[in-house]
């Protein structure tokens, strides 16, 4: 089976006729370099210019990182925090996996790295779910959010009980319901998973029930299934996602196609790390090209092996369309219309 039906990469209109505009005459040719356009034009370039990089800054960075046995030697390891700190601040929402701290410390601990200067206009929150695991090991879910930017509406751990499938997961999704009240989509719930690799085709297809387990409890129409699913390579064969439904039904729209190698190491490629969406305003709510990996080593010239103590895998990451800059970007449009009329 091939690669997902991810979301179309379409390109904007805007984008595509304010560059055609920039460069051409409005008969069609070129500037030539005794002609300028005129000044009203250029106004209004501008206006639909800045209306795009305000809708890229306003956008609301969604992020999915497995830190790796995140726990006191990693806390005790400075290099490595100050990165994981550099990956968090570029989020607006961002859920931390493979949280390894018997004694809760380690979102403290960011939290005061965070937000240890008061006078700072952003402050972070979280919210963390209890210690899963089947046996002696056990891992947890936080999700790290902007308070001005993302709130909390409701939670729960999914209780894994169904007849005939008892204990599908390793570690049960921490479902959150979030709002964000200047994004385009307002609200949204979150379903995090880490499986175990060995049963991650099984834990997959069980996140479909999962939804349908939300969808009875909340009144919620959008949705993002993320985290590690080690959902490639030798742990989900090509023949298996016949068996998953999460990927075969199209509702489920997969943001990281198995093209992507989510992992450090050189000498892997393994698009272990999924973002899938349910819903469509969710769906029409993502800013073009905005989802895929966030590569820590090159962004902050790591080695491999300084990369490697932050973590084996990558971010994976998405953007959902601030509301406003989708507002002003209507009225720019509206108002060269406007123009145009007035012209006649």
């Amino acid at each position: 089976m091939g690669s997902p039906s991810c979301l179309p990469q379409i390109s904007s209109r805007l984008y595509k006729s304010v560059s055609r505009e920039l460069s051409l005459h409005p008969d069609g040719s070129p500037w030539s370099a005794k002609m300028s356009p005129h000044p009203a034009f250029l106004s209004l370039t501008s206006l639909l210019l800045f209306s795009l990089v305000l809708h890229d800054v306003l956008a609301l960075r969604l992020c999915s990182f497995n830190v790796r046995s995140f726990g006191e030697s990693k806390k005790e390891n400075h290099n490595a925090m100050d990165v994981i700190v550099k990956i968090i601040k570029r989020c607006d929402l961002i859920l931390l996996m493979e949280i390894k701290d018997s004694s809760n410390n380690i979102c403290p601990m960011l939290m005061e790295k965070l937000n240890g200067n008061s006078r700072r206009s952003t402050t972070y929150n979280y919210v963390i779910s209890s210690r899963l695991g089947r046996n002696t090991y056990k891992e947890q879910y936080a999700f790290l959010y902007k308070e001005k930017l993302v709130s909390v509406k409701a939670r729960y751990l999914y209780h894994d009980y169904q007849d005939g499938d008892i204990d599908v997961f390793s570690r049960e999704p921490f479902v959150v319901w979030f709002q964000a009240p200047f994004t385009a989509v307002k609200d949204f719930v979150v379903v995090p998973l880490h499986t175990t690799p060995e049963s991650s085709v099984k834990e997959m297809d069980e996140l479909v029930d999962v939804y349908m387990d939300v969808k009875r409890r909340w009144k919620v129409e959008s949705f993002i299934f993320m985290g590690d699913f080690n959902a490639d390579c030798s742990y989900v064969p090509k023949k298996a996602w016949k068996n998953i439904r999460l990927r075969m039904d199209p509702h489920f729209v997969w943001l990281i196609g198995d093209q992507e190698d989510t992992t450090v190491k050189k000498s892997t490629n393994c698009a272990y790390d999924r973002i899938v969406l349910r819903g469509q305003e969710i769906v029409n709510s993502v800013v073009p090209h905005s989802n895929g990996t966030f590569d820590f080593q090159k962004a902050y010239e790591l080695s491999e092996e300084e990369a490697l103590d932050v973590s084996d895998h990558f971010p994976v990451e998405f953007k959902l369309q601030s509301s406003r800059a989708f507002t002003n970007n209507r009225k720019s449009v509206a108002l060269k219309k406007r123009k145009r009329g007035n012209r006649s």
